[in-house]
């Protein structure tokens, strides 16, 4: 541990939201109406969140020719073995509900020619029952709706600790442009998206990079499932694209589309019974396969065929005319790019993890609904389910609960630089893996670590606020001899020291989430849902259960007891500094 930092802002709540996407906000809005204070704290922006990039649309059970059964089937199908079946029929049967609580809030979605919610089909689905709003905006809308609920969040603010005590947690410690604060509260939500930053290539928002994951470990909680990383098949490929690319709906070849290579041959005939809609991870192999038989580094997607496609799908569209590509006359290249993570942080289906008033909910939690691989369409519904349950837990759970954070201080940080960890897992655990591959990946990333050193990080922390004041008394001489204001460009310095601080701990929580996924994709030696190792490439009915990952004492990843217990945590669990 290290020294604390200088605290320069302090508030308080009954429950404390990270991450403002559509777990997180719904989560905050139900706790809200429950009588709870609840403060939301965002990296980013209102729409910097996966939420706002999801297209597809959200799975829900249709009202005709469908049922919860078949929802189950398809899902149990996708997930290989590792889904929860308990879990996800709980989930499952809470779709309808979760929905008309939406539409409560204002969503619109899109209707068919008889004034019904129209739905569609995506892979892995046995019938067509994905609705959606603006085509191919859904994940916008229910954004703009969740957003216009008016909840507090604190923007361009992250969450560096989860503080926990005696009976569980206390509060979080935190940065902003305001610099280092400390919030009091019984209970936390992780709502923090997923770890698509991880690689070179992800449909994933900047902000991205597994703080849930990281926060959770440190916290004392355990993680599991982590990897399986659902690669999405189509993301629109272009030479020497990186970082967020725009991906290429299911829905598109739910509505037609089929996937072709470069000498025109189908990618997926013989492969699956669903070709083109077969599950996420059995097109994302086929892909990766033919590239490396035709020595290519993309396929194509046919869409020539669809009618009125800029009006169904008016943002794919608009990202490939931005690429000179017309899809209507155009065959679309796409490629494999990292999508969702599978696992994450153990709860239950209501958010509940082994920390006592530690939640998650979302892309950052592990549920057991999506198993080994996602079923499409299949994670709005999760955020807005487990949410809305997650908010109501701790409500019931530690609304009264007293809490403040005593102890400041920090864990030290290793980490690794960003692009050396990108480059390593993408090179080494991206859609094909071998026992090789991922031991020079660990090696790299080993080598690669930056420990900040109890000297070094004290330095960081404590000297922040005298920077900022220093930087305020430079600006305020140079306005002073310039005639001119200094709010503006002080503001700026102080942003810009707290992009600093969140670009290093976004650091730490990626270089700490590659060793788990490392480790754990190591201990795999099976292929099973999006896990696919090239030196086991079948998958092992001994092996046919989720691992668990903690952090040992040292604060390093190591394999957990079999299980996902979620009523064993003690105030012993948190590991030591590194």
């Amino acid at each position: 541990m290290t020294a604390a930092p200088r605290i320069d802002w302090e508030a308080a709540a009954d429950l404390v939201v990270i991450g403002g996407g559509v777990a997180g906000l719904t989560a905050a809005r139900t706790a809200s109406l429950r009588g709870l204070r609840v403060l939301i704290l965002s990296k980013g922006g209102p729409t910097d969140t996966a939420t706002q990039y999801a297209q597809g649309g959200i799975a829900v059970v249709a009202p005709h020719e469908d049922s919860v059964e078949s929802h189950v089937r398809d899902t149990v199908e996708a997930g290989a073995g590792l889904c929860d079946e308990a879990a996800v029929r709980s989930i499952v049967e809470g779709g309808q509900a979760a929905v008309a609580a939406l539409t409560d809030l204002g969503a619109v979605f899109d209707l068919a020619r008889d004034g019904q919610i129209s739905r569609t089909r995506e892979g892995g689905h046995s019938t067509r029952r994905i609705i959606h709003a603006g085509g191919d905006a859904t994940g916008a809308e229910v954004q703009r709706a969740l957003n216009a609920a008016g909840l507090p969040v604190l923007f361009g603010a992250a969450a560096l600790e989860v503080v926990t005590g005696r009976t569980g947690v206390q509060g979080v410690i935190a940065v902003s442009e305001n610099g280092f604060g400390v919030v009091h509260a019984p209970a936390v939500l992780l709502a923090t998206g997923g770890l698509g930053q991880l690689y070179a290539l992800s449909t994933n928002p900047p902000g991205a990079t597994a703080d849930g994951i990281a926060l959770a470990l440190w916290a004392g909680a355990t993680v599991a499932d982590l990897e399986f990383v659902q690669f999405h098949p189509t993301v629109l490929y272009t030479p020497g694209g990186l970082g967020r690319r725009p991906l290429i709906s299911e829905a598109v070849r739910g509505e037609g589309a089929t996937l072709v290579d470069s000498e025109g041959n189908s990618v997926t005939a013989g492969v699956h019974p669903r070709g083109d809609l077969a599950p996420r991870d059995v097109v994302s192999r086929a892909i990766a396969a033919r590239m490396r038989a035709l020595g290519t580094d993309h396929v194509y997607l046919d869409a020539r065929a669809i009618d009125q496609f800029p009006q169904r799908f008016p943002t794919i569209t608009a990202s490939c005319l931005a690429a000179g590509i017309d899809p209507h006359t155009d065959l679309i290249p796409v490629a494999p790019a990292a999508h969702y993570q599978c696992g994450g942080v153990v709860t239950d289906t209501h958010g509940r993890t082994a920390v006592p008033g530690l939640y998650a909910a979302g892309e950052v939690a592990r549920t057991g609904l999506h198993g080994a691989n996602r079923l499409a369409s299949n994670s709005l519904l999760e955020g807005l389910v487990v949410g809305e349950r997650a908010g109501v837990a701790a409500a019931a759970e530690r609304l009264g609960e007293e809490a403040h954070v005593t102890d400041m201080s920090f864990h030290t940080i290793p980490r690794a630089a960003r692009a050396l960890v990108q480059q390593s897992m993408t090179s080494h655990a991206s859609v094909v893996r071998d026992a090789a591959g991922l031991a020079e990946a660990a090696v790299r990333l080993r080598d690669g670590v930056s420990h900040c050193t109890a000297s070094r990080l004290r330095a960081e922390l404590t000297s922040a606020s005298q920077r900022f004041a220093n930087e305020l008394s430079v600006v305020s001489d140079i306005s002073a001899r310039n005639g001119a204001p200094s709010g503006n460009d002080t503001a700026d310095l102080n942003a810009a020291a707290a992009a600093q601080r969140i670009t290093e701990f976004e650091d730490a929580a990626l270089t700490l989430t590659a060793q788990v996924l490392l480790l754990a994709a190591a201990a795999r030696t099976e292929s099973r849902g999006s896990h696919t190792r090239s030196d086991h490439p079948a998958p092992d009915d001994h092996q046919c259960r989720s691992r668990t990952v903690r952090l040992g004492p040292e604060g390093h990843p190591v394999p957990a007891p079999d299980g996902l217990d979620l009523t064993t945590w003690t105030q012993n669990d948190i590991p030591n500094a590194s």
